[in-house]
């Protein structure tokens, strides 16, 4: 049984603050503003990080919705990062193979992923929103470190990992076992490993037009660069121009052997990408002399769910960030070779011709996934940037964590310790049901029993999963009842709480 007996204090700081559900990531936002990124940059480290530890609920294969709002120029700004669905799945087709209204699709197969938008989203997030100080792949850097060199697997992570490794163990599924360790899944405390996705991660950094165009020779002479000391060499020193003449050398022999016309003929293009290539063709560099006789190597021989997150920046800017795989692990499909499940956010849509949300090509279906900001009316100055995941329970979330804070009086880590509740509505005969959460009195369950609800009480142990995972990061103790009493000083304080129903926390500087 999962105890909830301990108790937080809210994070308080003044230049800086972020809040996940998972310490690892929260940590990589905290470092990507201590380097002079803004909130959005933070943001999406976290979103990076929080794909490598918690897969089941979130990744590069789901989807992202974004708030930010610009601290100087006091504007919100909104980033819909949701994919559509494919331009030649239609009703008919569907219908074709059986699923209808009556019957709809498992939620595992493929038909049920739209376009993700993550990839996207996060790109864009740093192009639109960004500071500009810091490269996509300066801001990716943690999660390629945590990816490549493993990370331990927190306590409620591993039961959430474990309640949906079943759709990975699946004999149809070739390649879920990407996500596991030695096919099961990763227990508390385990290191678990994810070269895969680390090499993705890698991948986003620049973008070039496959063979055949030249474009991979930039991307070959970047993998080689990676196993040298750059920086230490000094812009335009003599070192660093004779190694980066070296690698793109080897760079170019390579392209000029092997690019051409893929329709024509193959091309070795994940061979010629891979770590352990680039690492062999670095190993002919000599840094005390030119390689006279740089020729072609031979890449194929032998041998050797969902998240919330948020980040306050020193300028007052906030992102407030939603990614989703939506059901645990999506779909569970993993395409290979790059260590992330697809989501299943299809599954938002009605197989109904006469709904407005039904299927559609290139249609986006109902989504789940809600960041949220406040602002002042008044002003226009931020007040709080905060989210509940967990899909139907999101808005219900918001609301009850705002009015804790509104009306209640709470700071921001009380208002996500208290008891929650949850209304659900049955898809089969339409009827609702009341979950409310351990820590709810016993006399309120049965007055509400008295006037009618379906109560299921007390929800408790890692059953409070239902009531979501939230984050909250407030400017200001503007929840304080006495409000004319609060020092002007302390407007300037963030205040942060994470959910106790998650492993993250929220860190301040």
């Amino acid at each position: 049984m999962l105890q909830f007996a301990s108790r937080r204090s809210p994070v308080v700081c003044t230049r800086g603050c972020a809040a996940t559900s998972q310490p690892l990531a929260t940590d990589a936002g905290l470092d990507i503003l201590k380097k002079g990124g803004n909130a959005a940059d933070a943001a999406v480290a976290m979103a990076a990080v929080l794909s490598l530890t918690e897969p089941f609920s979130t990744g590069l294969g789901g989807d992202c919705n974004v708030l930010f709002y610009d601290g100087i120029t006091k504007k919100v700004y909104g980033l819909n990062g949701s994919g559509r669905s494919p331009q030649a799945l239609t009703l008919d087709l569907l219908k074709k193979e059986g699923f209808v209204e009556t019957n709809p699709l498992p939620l595992c197969h493929a038909n049920l992923v739209t376009v993700p938008g993550a990839a996207a989203g996060w790109c864009d997030t740093i192009r639109l929103f960004g500071s500009k100080k810091l490269s996509l792949g300066e801001i990716l850097q943690p999660a390629i470190e945590l990816a490549e060199r493993g990370f331990p697997i927190a306590e409620i992570a591993a039961f959430h990992w474990n309640r949906g490794a079943s759709i990975l163990q699946s004999p149809g599924n070739q390649h879920g076992k990407d996500l596991l360790l030695q096919g099961r899944s990763p227990k508390c405390g385990q290191i678990f490993k994810n070269p895969l996705l680390a090499q993705t991660f890698k991948r986003l950094r620049i973008w070039e037009l496959p063979p055949n165009g030249q474009g991979i020779t930039a991307l070959m002479a970047l993998n080689m660069l990676e196993n040298f000391n750059i920086k230490e060499m000094g812009h335009n020193s003599a070192n660093y121009i004779h190694l980066l003449t070296e690698v793109l050398k080897l760079s170019f022999a390579d392209s000029f052997w092997f690019c051409t016309d893929p329709a024509k003929v193959k091309v070795p293009l994940e061979e010629l990408l891979s770590k352990h290539y680039s690492k062999q063709r670095s190993e002919l560099i000599n840094m005390q002399r030119i390689n006279s006789q740089s020729i072609h190597g031979n890449p194929c021989g032998t041998g050797g769910d969902t998240v919330y997150f948020t980040a306050v920046d020193a300028e007052g800017s906030a992102c407030s960030f939603t990614n989703s795989n939506y059901s645990n692990f999506g779909t569970g499909l993993v395409p290979e070779g790059c260590g992330f499940a697809l989501q299943n956010r299809g599954a938002g849509f009605s197989l109904s011709p006469e709904h407005p949300n039904c299927l559609a090509p290139g249609k986006r279906p109902y989504h789940t996934i809600i960041p949220a900001l406040a602002t002042s009316a008044a002003t226009g100055q931020f007040v709080c940037s905060f989210g509940v995941m967990g899909g139907f329970m999101q808005p219900q979330g918001h609301v009850q964590v705002l009015l804790n804070m509104l009306e209640f009086g709470m700071n921001p880590q009380e208002a996500l310790d208290a008891p929650r509740f949850c209304v659900e509505c049955a898809k089969s005969d339409g009827t609702w049901k009341l979950s409310l959460e351990e820590g709810i009195s016993q006399s309120a369950t049965q007055d509400l029993i008295a006037r009618g609800h379906n109560v299921h009480w007390p929800v408790c142990g890692h059953d409070r999963s239902l009531f979501g995972r939230g984050q909250i990061i407030t400017k200001g103790p503007w929840w304080e009842s006495q409000r004319a009493l609060v020092a002007e000083d302390s407007q300037k304080v963030l205040w942060a709480g994470s959910d106790p129903r998650a492993d993250g926390c929220a860190i301040g500087f």
